[in-house]
């Protein structure tokens, strides 16, 4: 029988989960998607805590401890979260272990409501970094340009950094400046870059949706060709950017005082349009030195009847700017779309994280009208070690 997942991995992708909760943790799911399913790393985003929160009774106990000692509700979903986010990593230390830094790797974004915030940002980074506290964490920094100094400023002080919401080449460019001017400034301050790691998450099915959508509009003919191709193609590119980068002498320079390159990551790879074949953004990204997080459904249908060719992106780089050259002459403003692409992702997590709020504020309520209704005792909860109900967070 053949195994998708394997091959991939054998090809240079590092297999991630895009998803994380309470009940997978505690289920034992994770462990079991990392023996039998090539996982090697985990990412979160704001809809991804909001939905888990939302759903069954996993948090109820931890909740009830919060809503006890009377904890603002920011706190409480940074308790929330880093509890899981901690829990996790603590289940991918073997994969960070096995790997050498490189993998096992767990992320966690800043409040994407101070995306465009610097300072902000890289206090609330360190802050998360601190109540994590595991050597295979990621801080999620979105990719706005007051995004840019914030990612060089946190590496700078040896926190790993998984660059969020890249949508354009331009921006990717900025962004690998941002990562080599941060390793640089690490270096300076005698941080063991050995262990300093970082991914870039360039954005793949979004770009679509909005391209496929401004075709339709236009009144584009569905079989002409350019349905479907706009966001693989920008991906490709974007390799193409990474290998020039990473080939330069101010990478060999730092490579040689042990720095270990920001791969770039494939996001939002599950395919929104039923008409697409449900593996694609997996099986058409295949590049040595890249990660793939999928959602979990597109997991299983990757393990089910994706078909891993090999190296599907290095020889493509002249017809993928065809497709981009050929969007352009119809009609389509590629600088539009990713700006719009970019405005848009900040909304969506910000709207999940005030929704968030809003659901632990219900639950801190809740939790505290019971309390106070039986006055009763809370056992304490399962969990990671060196975290009690409470958090350590």
């Amino acid at each position: 029988m053949t195994d998708p997942l394997a091959d991939l991995s054998a090809a240079g992708v590092a297999v991630w989960l895009d998803d994380l909760s309470r009940e997978r943790l505690r289920s034992g799911n994770l462990a079991e998607l990392v023996r039998d399913s090539h996982v090697v790393g985990v990412t979160t985003n704001p809809s991804i805590f909001q939905k888990a929160l939302s759903e069954g009774a996993a948090y109820d106990e931890q909740v009830r401890d919060l809503a006890l000692r009377g904890t603002d509700v920011g706190e409480a979903v940074r308790a929330l979260t880093t509890y899981d986010v901690r829990w996790a990593c603590d289940v991918m230390m073997p994969s960070y272990e096995a790997s050498g830094g490189v993998d096992g790797r767990v992320s966690i974004e800043v409040d994407p409501r101070i995306a465009h915030d610097t300072e902000r940002t890289v206090a609330e980074a360190k802050a998360l970094w601190w109540l994590v506290d595991r050597p295979n964490l990621y801080i999620k920094i979105p990719a706005t340009l007051a995004g840019l100094p914030a990612i060089t400023a946190v590496l700078a002080e040896g926190i790993s950094v998984n660059v969020t919401l890249i949508f354009s080449l331009e921006r990717y460019d900025a962004v690998m400046e941002a990562f080599l001017a941060g390793v640089e400034q690490a270096k300076e301050n005698g941080h063991d870059l050995s262990r300093l790691g970082s991914v870039a998450s360039f954005f793949v099915s979004r770009v679509d949706s909005e391209v496929d959508k401004q075709l339709k509009a236009s009144g584009a003919d569905p079989s002409g060709g350019l349905f479907g191709k706009a966001a693989i193609a920008n991906a490709r590119l974007a390799y193409a950017h990474y290998e020039k980068v990473f080939a330069s002498e101010r990478w060999t320079a730092l490579q040689s005082a042990g720095a270990l390159p920001q791969r770039p990551l494939w996001a939002s790879t599950g395919v929104k349009d039923p008409a697409y074949d449900d593996t694609q953004y997996v099986v058409e990204l295949v590049a040595p030195g890249t990660v793939n997080t999928m959602p979990e459904a597109t997991l299983e249908a990757v393990a089910d009847h994706g078909v891993v060719r090999g190296d599907t992106v290095t020889t493509t780089y002249d017809s993928a700017q065809q497709v981009l050259d050929d969007l352009a002459a119809a009609g389509i403003d590629y600088d539009a779309v990713v700006e719009k692409l970019e405005v848009e992702g900040v909304s969506k997590f910000e709207d999940a994280w005030n929704q968030l709020i809003e659901s632990v504020t219900e639950q801190l309520e809740k939790a505290g009208a019971d309390v106070s209704s039986d006055g009763g005792t809370n056992p304490a909860g399962d969990g990671p070690a060196a975290a009690s109900t409470e958090s350590s967070a």
